[in-house]
């Protein structure tokens, strides 16, 4: 019996390892790093120029003393509230039906998550992703059980659909053809990862999701090692553009375990995006990654042009254009 659990456990430990270390980073490792990095924290770094505000309302958090995991929180729930933010919270594009749903995900750096999928009528979709990591033995609530615990916790309900959101639906309406255009703001999420002055990790992810999506769609914003991942042992990571293709290859995991095995945060979130160019059509989609390691370096990179994403480290918030697979 003892030989069988020894051979099983090898077994196993052979397996977990097969996976995390594909045969595509067998290549050895450069140190390669992103020209605009540097160690230190606290640190905040997230997707888009609307990250430039969030940046700021995270780092007044940590600055005061606060953890990572109230700063992330706080950061994204300032874009959710903004109405000219059309791919994210209230003045989300709807969906093709009309209906403005939100996803959403949050994580400590002790691995507690909570997550909330195709929620209509919260304007806050991050807070009530924080109440299920803190207040139930769930991971994610979905639709209508996650709308009820919501209210249920003293949550406004709200009509979300701004006017400006509503007449793009019109018009889009007059040919309902649907076309992702790569970095328009019709699938732009904001990621917003943290690292307070413990050195301890958290992230936060929010969309609308695609503007007139199928109704029902959820993308990879509310799933755990797809739109973002965190690891106090290691660093974190978010995504943002074409859900779908994110989700087919769970790559802020993807990122977090490449750094585990000694890449940098640019390598891997630049090994990320290979994976998504070498098995899929990537010509009409974008996908952004952003990621940091413990030591508050960072890394981006993106399938085409013109992902920027916002730093805010040693008192300086800049936009920064990220590398791109295709130039």
């Amino acid at each position: 019996m003892k030989n069988r659990r020894q051979f099983l456990k090898g077994t196993a430990l052979g397996a977990a390892g097969a996976l995390i270390l594909p045969k595509a980073f067998t290549r050895s490792i450069s140190n390669k790093t992103n020209p605009h990095s540097q160690s230190g924290f606290p640190i905040v770094i997230s997707t888009w120029s609307h990250g430039l505000a969030a940046n700021e309302a995270a780092m007044q958090i940590l600055n005061g003393g606060g953890r990572a995991i109230d700063a992330v929180e706080q950061g994204v729930r300032l874009t959710e509230a903004d109405p000219e933010s059309t791919s994210v919270g209230y003045g989300g594009l709807p969906d093709r039906d009309g209906h403005v749903t939100l996803d959403a995900c949050i994580m400590d750096h002790t691995g507690n998550c909570g997550a909330v999928s195709y929620l209509e009528h919260i304007k806050h979709p991050i807070s009530v992703a924080r109440k299920v990591m803190d207040e139930t033995p769930h991971v994610m609530l979905s639709g209508k059980g996650a709308l009820d615990f919501a209210l249920a916790k003293g949550f406004p309900k709200e009509d979300l659909l701004t006017d400006e959101a509503r007449q793009k639906w019109e018009e889009w309406k007059k040919d309902s053809q649907y076309q992702p255009i790569i970095n328009v703001e019709n699938h732009d999420t904001i990621g917003l990862l943290a690292l307070d002055k413990k050195g301890d990790i958290s992230g936060a992810c929010t969309t609308s999701g695609l503007s007139f999506k199928m109704h029902g769609r959820v993308g990879d914003s509310p799933i755990i090692g797809a739109g973002m991942f965190v690891d106090n042992e290691v660093g974190g990571c978010c995504a943002t553009g074409m859900g779908e293709a994110v989700m087919k290859t769970l790559g802020s995991f993807l990122v977090v375990e490449l750094m585990r095995q000694g890449a940098s945060p640019q390598e891997a979130c630049e090994e990320a995006i290979a994976r998504i160019v070498k098995n899929q059509n990537y010509n009409d989609m974008q996908i952004g990654y952003l990621a940091i390691n413990k030591k508050g370096e960072h890394g981006a990179y993106a399938v085409h042009p013109l992902f920027n994403y916002a730093l805010l480290q040693k008192g300086k918030n800049k936009l920064i254009n990220s590398p791109s697979y295709l130039n």
